[in-house]
């Protein structure tokens, strides 16, 4: 049974403990209804979000500073300028972060790679998100079927993963928001990985970063990668001025992000 919380901007519901039969171990997923949400008038897209414990509440975030996704999705919803989204945050477990986050072995980069080496696990944690956490959100929520109404999303490592998640799954996730991808892992691994597809998956890509982020200069290469790789409309990039790798930057921008993701539609349900 999962803990509720109500609020005027929509309820947040936590899962305690999640178990993952395919990382061995256990986290916390909390997910965000769109007010009026019952299950009985309407459908939702959904929305999956990496180092979930920050996206909603500061009561849980890194240092407190939340994204207040909630929040914002709310307001966007009271205008009409999105499709109401189920927004689903998957914690992180700690130490074990790089670990699940990483696509491939590799380094820290800067860090001493005996002691920060990661097992690359990201392939094993996307099918955790992909057979364990959306099976268990589909039986419980009203969402919408299909990849065009599913999106995963992260910063970071989070959005390293998170495009990971996306290619390897196209059939699942039709969108993936990468806020200040770590796109430097593994000596560039990631622009390797694009540059070696046999086909172009149909996955529109967010990709974001901050211009005062050290080396944001690899969003930009990255984003010649793709377009490259036949990426265009289905593309959309930022480079937000001045802005930092934090969770207020990310925050900052999570509303235009909704707005790309799910813009409003008019749908018999």
């Amino acid at each position: 049974m999962a803990a509720i919380d109500k609020f005027p901007d929509g309820e947040l519901r936590l899962h305690r403990r999640f178990a993952s039969r395919i990382l061995g171990n256990q986290r916390d997923v909390v997910v965000w209804l769109p007010p009026g949400c019952d299950g009985r008038r309407r459908r939702h897209p959904v929305v999956y979000f990496q180092d979930g414990q920050n996206i909603f509440d500061p009561r849980t975030a890194f240092l407190g500073n939340a994204w207040h996704a909630g929040r914002t999705a709310a307001g966007l919803i009271r205008v009409g300028e999105i499709d109401p989204p189920i927004m689903v945050g998957i914690y992180n477990t700690g130490f074990a972060r790089m670990d699940e986050y990483a696509p491939t072995r590799g380094k820290f980069s800067g860090w001493d790679a005996e002691a920060c080496r990661s097992r690359g696990l990201g392939r094993a944690y996307a099918r955790f998100v992909v057979e364990e956490v959306k099976p268990m959100i589909d039986a419980r929520y009203p969402t919408l079927e299909g990849a065009a109404h599913t999106a995963v999303v992260g910063s970071s490592m989070g959005g390293l993963i998170s495009f990971y998640c996306a290619l390897w799954h196209p059939r699942v996730f039709g969108a993936a928001g990468l806020m200040s991808p770590s796109m430097w892992w593994d000596d560039g691994a990631p622009a390797k990985f694009v540059e070696g597809l046999r086909k172009k998956p149909a996955v529109r890509l967010w990709l974001d970063t901050g211009t005062a982020e050290p080396g944001w200069e690899n969003a930009r290469r990255f984003r010649d990668v793709l377009v490259r790789r036949g990426w265009r409309e289905d593309l959309h990039y930022v480079e937000a001025e001045g802005a930092q790798h934090n969770e207020a930057a990310w925050g900052g921008r999570t509303g235009a992000l909704l707005k790309w993701l799910f813009p409003p539609v008019v749908r018999e349900d």
